[in-house]
């Protein structure tokens, strides 16, 4: 397809969407000038391909040839099929709030616990939040994302607050060849302790469907935060998720990522750490089989001394699939004793399958431990016999040595009912495989 072209047509179909749906995005006129600022940031970006290196594996052109409309507000029978679908991912005990193709369902979500507040992001920008819609990224994703986000969440917890059940962000899928753009806000006070978990649900009759999130979030000194995210949007659907996090002095930050939906998917989280003593932690998991494309890109930035990271990343591929992982970790000037490690490994269960993995360091400081690195390989044919050898079908024991190898960066959620849930949601990939 000839790359000028497509750039021309999509940008022609972006910009009718926009201006189609300007009437029906929330805001006073200073949040609409906002927008406009913000699309055409994204204008002179376009949307992304592989000439920009943050997108070299990921061309949207290619990937997203056509541009969704906006999805419709819900209507009973789409709340419906939504509440059904929520019901097999719903954690026990947790306080649910849900977006239904991009809208926030008050019906369908519960009241935030003692310490928590929330508003939706559209009651914030008709009030004249338009630095809801403000970030410092360059990305073209993201700038777009501003321009057309209709609904969200606003949440705010307090100095201190120590919850003692996750809070879980549902999105739900009801729609067939519709997009909807969200977007979240969330700050952490100091000392507070959270587990948050997102999920990606597609309820029946929800196909070829386009989900474009956003994520601000801001940690607290000495706050903790759990975050799970869970991805397992219907099989022709695309999802592009950017994630920007910041965190204060002595804060501890765990983020898990599990992708196993989705035709063509990208999640991109940007951490700053920006008060010395932070600690963070990433894990990750590509679950892909099919045509599937699922990207994993993060940007860690050692703003200050003394911070520590690791990121653990896995993927398993089947037939035609093909996974990224794309993790950057920068140490500043004047970032001593920082202590950054990553490792990415991919599984590739058949001939065809695709991983491209690219770790990278950019170090400006000289008193640092830093280390990355990658492997990608086939299941091990010695364990493989030896498993057949008493009895298991091929099938089931590759199941096996597939959830062996997912659990290695399962295994580094610290609480117990969480990493249950993440096991889960492998398992049935598994079952569904075997």
């Amino acid at each position: 397809m000839n790359v000028v072209l497509a750039r021309t047509e999509s940008g022609r179909a972006m910009e009718g969407l926009f201006t189609a749906s300007r009437d029906r995005l929330p805001g006073t006129a200073r949040v609409s000038e906002i927008r406009r600022q913000a699309f055409e940031a994204y204008e002179r970006a376009g949307l992304p391909h592989r000439r920009i290196e943050e997108w070299k594996y990921t061309d949207l052109r290619v990937l997203m040839r056509e541009v969704r409309p906006l999805a419709e507000k819900p209507d009973v029978s789409a709340l419906r099929r939504a509440a059904a679908a929520l019901k097999p991912v719903a954690i026990e005990g947790a306080a649910k709030l849900v977006l239904v193709d991009g809208v926030f369902a008050a019906e369908l979500s519960d009241k935030v616990p003692p310490g928590a507040s929330m508003t939706t992001l559209r009651e914030a920008l008709e009030s004249g939040a338009g630095e809801l819609l403000a970030t410092a990224a360059t990305d073209a994703m993201i700038s777009l994302n501003a321009a057309l986000a209709t609904d969200g969440l606003v949440i705010e917890i307090a100095d201190g607050t120590r919850l003692a059940a996750p809070l879980q962000i549902m999105h739900i899928a009801t729609v067939a060849s519709a997009s909807a753009f969200t977007r979240s806000r969330v700050r952490i006070g100091n000392g507070a302790r959270v587990t948050l978990v997102e999920n990606f649900v597609a309820a029946e009759g929800a196909k070829s469907y386009q989900a474009h999130d956003a994520v601000l979030l801001s940690l607290g000194d000495q706050a903790e935060l759990t975050l799970a995210r869970l991805m397992t949007d219907s099989v022709d659907a695309a999802n592009v998720t950017s994630a920007m996090f910041d965190l204060g002095a002595k804060a501890k930050f765990d983020l898990f990522n599990v992708t196993a939906g989705g035709a063509v998917s990208r999640y991109q989280g940007f951490v700053t750490l920006a008060g010395e003593g932070s600690e963070l932690n990433v894990n990750g998991v590509n679950l892909l089989n099919g045509s599937q494309h699922g990207d994993t890109t993060l940007l860690i930035d050692h703003a200050v001394p003394h911070c520590t990271s690791r990121e653990v990343f896995r993927a398993v591929i089947d037939d035609r699939a093909h996974s990224v992982f794309q993790g950057r970790i920068i140490v500043r000037p004047g970032a001593q004793k920082t202590d950054g490690k990553m490792m990415t490994r991919a599984l590739l269960l058949s001939d065809e399958a695709e991983a491209d993995n690219k770790p990278e360091l950019e170090i400006f400081a000289d008193d640092v431990t830093c280390g990355h690195g990658a492997t990608a390989g086939a299941l091990d044919e010695n364990l493989l016999f030896y498993l057949r050898a008493r009895g298991l079908p091929e099938r089931a024991a590759q199941a096996l040595l597939i959830q062996a190898f997912v659990g290695e960066a399962i295994e580094g959620i610290a609480d117990d009912d969480l990493r249950d849930v993440v096991m889960a949601a492998a398992e049935r990939w598994l079952e569904a495989r075997t």
